[in-house]
């Protein structure tokens, strides 16, 4: 809004506040309704009515925010809230079970209530619950009063590389204290940009196109092309997304990296800053991930008051500006336009493309949109140099991946590996192998969306050639599963998934995620048919062929590489 425009004035204090703090622009609709949410236990109609009158924005528009995150409480919830995590691996470790005794524990206890919630990227601390603000697990069904009571677990580490590991991004993660930039600059933090500001920006493109680092998200796309388009733009304001909505199930290497060396991410948000002439960078952070939120809001005070950011960086004439913006529940919001969209005080819903970001992207400008991984590596490849990170990997896909392991096997957690690693090679020297008594029987990789691999796809290196036999690597998650669970069943759970988290913009995934879970439903239970066979094959080509985004075009891969490597599990569900 024009500031010569009169803006209306509000009587309620907290709205008032709310407003001062995160400002009038629609743009701080998201920021403004978070406040409100926290202080008022949620979102009544007055509230809406109240805000859309103080901002000037339709009540339509108003409303439309409000029902659309999950951690806004429309209308307000009594009590206290408790989200039970249902995702895949929670799934897996007996997540129902927590669930139900939290419940029966609830019910005893006044201010309190108990719900789901689609993957809460810890999949590392499975089942892992969020109790308001604060990340709890591994949850056990007789531990439920100390949930409830405050406990939360131990958070997991990383610090010690097993062996074989080869660390380039994770480098110094969990070797510093993530709170101390003294530590971090110790380490070598900020070196990487140090060397790109002594040369010229399209200097620091050719590192990267020279390293062949491409985007660390699930595309897979060349990250210096993507730099270079920003920076052939026309003259104007530029800007740098940070994006941390780390949303897809099996994932939570994002997360590692932010809560183990914040300054890493801020380091590689400013290199790109500086390659694309741009002055502002944001970090769209989960809103599940509150504690990671602040940590970077630390460090990026630290990073001000040491000049590593802000004005005058390092006494250059480059001038970079971050700030964190906290998301409110939206798988959908991984999705690059649908964050622009929600970053802009909107529904997440995506965009039609083109134009693309880099073209036309966040307040209609020139704009950079790369991962919490992608980022950290460009400041290290700046840093330790484009050779060192390609005498690692394959020459057609140099460097390394961060991976995330979990299922039956011995050893989960976080790795970074050479690229062009075997899975069984991942499973046996990094996880450990298979826990005693377990026999492979597959795996799901590249998270929800991602793909199943059965026993004979086990030696496939995981590079262009898993691409080219149709093994996803997406954001690195992998689940191991034995013989004691279906892969009819693990599907059933990605649909479930994917149904919950649909935007609802477009019929084909709305309607036909929910369908197929239902198809899943049927068949599990006994009451399934062949007929309900090829609708399953229907919906998936119907996802793939229709949908509006990538979220449903890729719930299509895990029903299709499900059917076409397992199709005897679902054959004798029909013939039981």
């Amino acid at each position: 809004m024009h500031p010569s425009v009169p803006q209306p004035e509000t009587r309620d204090p907290q709205i008032a506040t709310a407003l001062e703090r995160a400002g009038r622009s629609p743009d701080s609709l998201l920021p403004v309704l978070q406040m409100l949410n926290r202080q008022r236990g949620g979102l009544s109609d007055a509230t809406v009515r109240d805000v859309s009158r103080a901002m000037n924005v339709p009540a339509e528009r108003v409303e439309g925010v409000a029902t659309f995150y999950s951690l806004l409480s429309r209308p307000p919830q009594a009590g206290r809230t408790i989200r039970v995590c249902d995702g895949l691996t929670c799934w897996l470790n007996g997540a129902t079970e927590c669930r139900q005794a939290l419940e029966q524990h609830a019910a005893e206890r006044r201010g309190w209530r108990v719900t789901r919630s689609s993957c809460l990227g810890l999949c590392d601390r499975a089942p892992a619950a969020l109790v308001e603000d604060r990340q709890c697990g591994p949850i056990a069904p007789d531990g439920a009063g100390d949930v409830v009571d405050g406990w939360t677990g131990a958070m997991p580490t990383y610090g010690d590389p097993l062996p074989g590991e080869a660390r380039f991004t994770l480098a110094r993660g969990r070797r510093i204290d993530p709170w101390s930039i003294d530590e971090a600059l110790a380490a070598g933090a900020y070196s990487g940009l140090r060397t790109a500001l002594s040369g010229s920006q399209g200097a620091v493109i050719e590192a990267i196109e020279t390293a062949g680092l491409t985007g660390r998200g699930g595309a897979g796309f060349p990250t210096a092309r993507k730099w270079r388009m920003v920076a052939e733009a026309p003259d104007g304001p530029r800007f740098v997304i940070c994006n941390a909505d780390e949303s897809e199930p099996l994932t939570f290497k994002d997360r590692v990296l932010m809560e183990s060396d914040p300054h890493a991410v801020l380091e590689g948000m400013a290199v790109c800053g500086y390659a694309v002439g741009a002055a502002e960078g944001i970090v769209y952070i989960r809103g599940e991930y509150e504690p990671q939120a602040r940590l970077l809001e630390a460090a990026i005070g630290q990073a001000v008051e040491r000049g590593w950011l802000g004005g005058r960086i390092a006494g250059s004439g480059f001038s970079f500006h971050v700030h964190v913006h906290r998301g409110a529940g939206a798988y959908i919001c991984g999705e690059e336009t649908a964050l622009l969209e929600s970053l802009e005080g909107r529904r997440g819903e995506p965009r039609i493309r083109p134009p693309y970001p880099a073209a036309h992207g966040f307040r209609g400008q020139p704009t950079v949109v790369n991962n919490v991984e992608t980022l950290a590596t460009a400041a290290a490849i700046l840093a330790q140099g484009a050779e060192a990170w390609r005498a690692t990997g394959l020459p057609e896909a140099p460097g390394t991946r961060l991976f995330t392991l979990q299922g039956h096997i011995r050893r989960s957690g976080l790795v970074e590996l050479p690229c062009g690693l075997t899975l069984r090679q991942i499973i046996d020297t990094f996880g450990g192998g298979m826990r005693p008594g377990s026999r492979f029987q597959f795996a799901l990789t590249g998270g929800a969306a991602g793909t199943f691999v059965s026993g004979d796809q086990l030696d496939v290196p995981l590079g262009p050639a898993a691409r080219q036999a149709g093994i996803a690597i997406g954001s690195g998650g992998i689940l191991v599963c034995d013989e004691s669970v279906s892969p009819v069943a693990v599907l059933r759970e990605a649909l479930h998934f994917f149904e919950q988290e649909s935007c609802g913009k477009c019929t084909p995934c709305r309607i036909g995620t929910a369908q197929a879970r239902r198809t899943l439903d049927r068949l599990l239970s006994g009451d399934g048919d062949a007929g309900d066979l090829r609708r399953l094959d229907e919906f998936a080509r119907l996802l793939r062929n229709a949908s509006f985004c990538g979220l449903g075009t890729s719930a299509a891969d895990p029903i299709r590489t499900a059917r076409e490597r397992f199709p005897d599990e679902f054959e004798r569900l029909v013939s039981r």
